[in-house]
């Protein structure tokens, strides 16, 4: 029965990442304005909600010890596994705009989290307030670069094939509650049949449960890529971390203080150096190629061999 749950929520965050892309896609269209504006709000949140509502549920219940260790552990994911694996199937080019202001932005959140944790051990409720003041002011730059961009567009002539507007809102709401459902059962199914093989809680907790919330990045990532839309991939992952980070921890430790071990330390730095790395490799050619990605796939086996053991 869980083998039949695992394959049924693949198949749901599938059918579900095409419906979000489609849906997306055709939002940007219909609104004028970069696919990557889109890929930074409206598809980053959605694919974000697993990290938000465990956040938030551990919060409330004053539970929220690994709520750091989780979204930061996501947000490796996101670089390394998402973009490593997408750049394996389709080679993603990157504009200059992004690795000057998104990419560069999204690491500026690691560091500030990781000094306000250094300062006192923990993050608390002024610092979680801050965060999402700087959560605040990147929605506000956004919506201020679509409105240039829209402008810069105004001028173009409406395609008659793009997709009205309720079907690109009932595409992205009905295929981010197919990840949703998709994601939740793919965890469930695949922690109960890890647990069959006598893996303990904290391995799984690690990883199938890391990699379970991560999994609606991934595979709307790889579904955008194969459809040419390689700006929303791009843009779901920097806009992920950036909300994983400013909102769902800002939330979180508003709502709770959360504790700042040695551990988060480690894996701030460790996210750190893996985006300076995705940086210098993007840089080169503005493009992130298959090797390339490969490198960042294997350079995430080596981080989860390294938390197993630690």
């Amino acid at each position: 029965m869980q083998y039949l749950l695992l394959v049924a929520g693949f198949v749901l965050l599938i059918k579900g990442a095409d419906f979000f892309v489609d849906g997306s896609s055709g939002l940007a269209k219909r609104l004028k304005v970069p696919s990557m504006i889109i890929g930074l709000t409206v598809v980053a949140m959605g694919t974000s909600l697993p990290e938000t509502s465990v956040s938030v549920s551990a919060s409330l219940q004053g539970k929220n010890d690994l709520a750091i260790s989780n979204a930061v552990g996501s947000n490796i994911f996101n670089l390394m596994v998402v973009c490593g694996v997408t750049a394996i199937i389709t080679p993603l080019f990157i504009k200059k705009e992004s690795l000057r202001r998104e990419f560069p932005f999204s690491i500026l959140c690691a560091a500030v989290l990781m000094v306000f944790g250094l300062i006192g051990g923990e993050v608390n409720r002024i610092e979680g307030i801050v965060l999402l003041l700087m959560f605040g002011g990147f929605l506000a730059y956004t919506v201020i670069s679509a409105k240039k961009a829209r402008n810069a567009f105004a001028a173009e002539k409406a395609d008659d094939k793009i997709m009205p507007m309720w079907q690109c809102l009932l595409f992205i709401v009905c295929g981010g509650t197919a990840i949703a459902f998709g994601g939740r059962m793919v965890v469930n199914s695949a922690s109960e049949i890890a647990r069959s093989f006598g893996l303990s809680d904290n391995v799984i907790g690690l990883t199938i449960v890391a990699l379970g919330t991560s999994l609606p990045e991934l595979f709307t990532s790889i579904v955008a890529a194969k459809h040419g839309e390689v700006d929303i991939a791009l843009g779901n992952v920097i806009g992920s971390n950036i909300f994983n980070i400013l909102f769902v921890l800002g939330i979180a430790t508003t709502i709770s203080p959360i504790s700042f071990m040695m551990t988060n330390t480690i894996d701030c730095i460790a996210l750190i150096a893996m985006s300076l790395i995705v940086m210098i490799f993007c840089w080169t050619k503005q493009t992130l190629q298959r090797w390339e990605g490969a490198v960042m796939a294997a350079a995430y086996t080596a981080y989860i061999v390294y938390i197993t053991l630690r």
